[in-house]
């Protein structure tokens, strides 16, 4: 069997808990291997210039329909072409924003969706994946819900 070219970080389930500390945001996440971005469920969403700055607001709940609604305004990082799991593209929003998972804790850009029909408010992509293994057979690795 071939080495790995680096030293994984940490072993990680195919969902797990992750915290969102500038947003104040815990919720589950499916880690998706098939997808390059990770995505953040959104609803509402407008961008605009404010102070020579773009901006985006969004609202998001954090356990599905049946939880309150949060309201953000944060910097947009970017705007680009994104592929969903259906083969449609579309052009989203993208947030940069710092992410806990377990004892890690690095900055991640979220492509802000409307995923009410997924079942998990938030998608990790490979691009937040780097240097983590998956273990596809594990749930909740660094912290049950």
């Amino acid at each position: 069997m071939k080495e790995l070219p680096y030293q994984a970080r940490a072993v990680i389930g195919r969902r797990e808990m992750v915290t969102l500390p500038e947003l104040g945001l815990t919720l589950c996440a499916k880690v998706d291997t098939g997808a390059r971005t990770s995505a953040l469920h959104a609803e509402d969403i407008e961008s605009y210039e404010e102070d020579d700055h773009l901006w985006v607001s969004f609202t998001t709940r954090s356990g599905g329909p049946g939880t309150p609604a949060h309201v953000y305004r944060v910097h947009l990082h970017d705007r680009r072409k994104v592929r969903s799991s259906n083969g449609q593209s579309e052009w989203r929003y993208v947030i940069r924003t710092p992410l806990h998972l377990g004892e890690l804790e690095y900055p991640v850009e979220l492509s802000l969706t409307d995923r009410r029909e997924m079942r998990h408010p938030m998608l990790l992509g490979r691009r937040a994946l780097r240097r983590l293994l998956v273990a596809p057979g594990a749930t909740f690795l660094h912290g049950e819900p």
